[in-house]
């Protein structure tokens, strides 16, 4: 008996559901409850989906480039939360320090799992990306 992962398709495909699904929480955390508090601070954790759409497209999204997207979008999500809470000391917002480190770790942790998720995904055979290659 197989399990139902076994399949790098399979592996791939939960990969990228946990990514979109990421990206979309992180939306639409931003856009229902904010995370550093009221105004527009929230749009600098945005920088963080489009790291990752600009380097899986330059990777042209294969496992082992969304590993290197991933994990950009993972760091740019910490540097914004560095950035954030600057922002909360420095000035009085409604947001707590403490909240903020704990979303942006908790962002930064989902685009990480999946980058690991994406780290199990093989390669396709050098055949198939060099067919891949000449038709384009």
């Amino acid at each position: 008996m197989t399990s139902a992962l076994s399949s790098p398709t399979s592996r791939y495909a939960l990969a990228l559901a946990l990514s979109v699904g990421t990206v979309l929480f992180l939306l639409f955390g931003i856009g229902a409850l904010g995370i550093v508090g009221e105004g527009d601070r929230d749009w600098l954790y945005l920088a963080a989906p489009a790291v990752l759409l600009v380097v899986a497209a330059a990777t042209r999204f294969r496992p082992r480039g969304m590993v290197l997207a991933l994990g950009a979008a993972a760091a740019t999500t910490l540097a914004a939360g560095v950035v954030a809470v600057v922002l909360v000391a420095t000035d009085r917002a409604v947001a707590s320090i403490a909240d903020v480190v704990m979303i942006t770790a908790m962002y930064a942790a989902l685009f990480a799992a999946a980058g690991w998720l994406f780290s199990r995904v093989p390669e396709p055979p050098v055949d198939a990306v060099a067919s891949d290659i000449r038709r384009t």
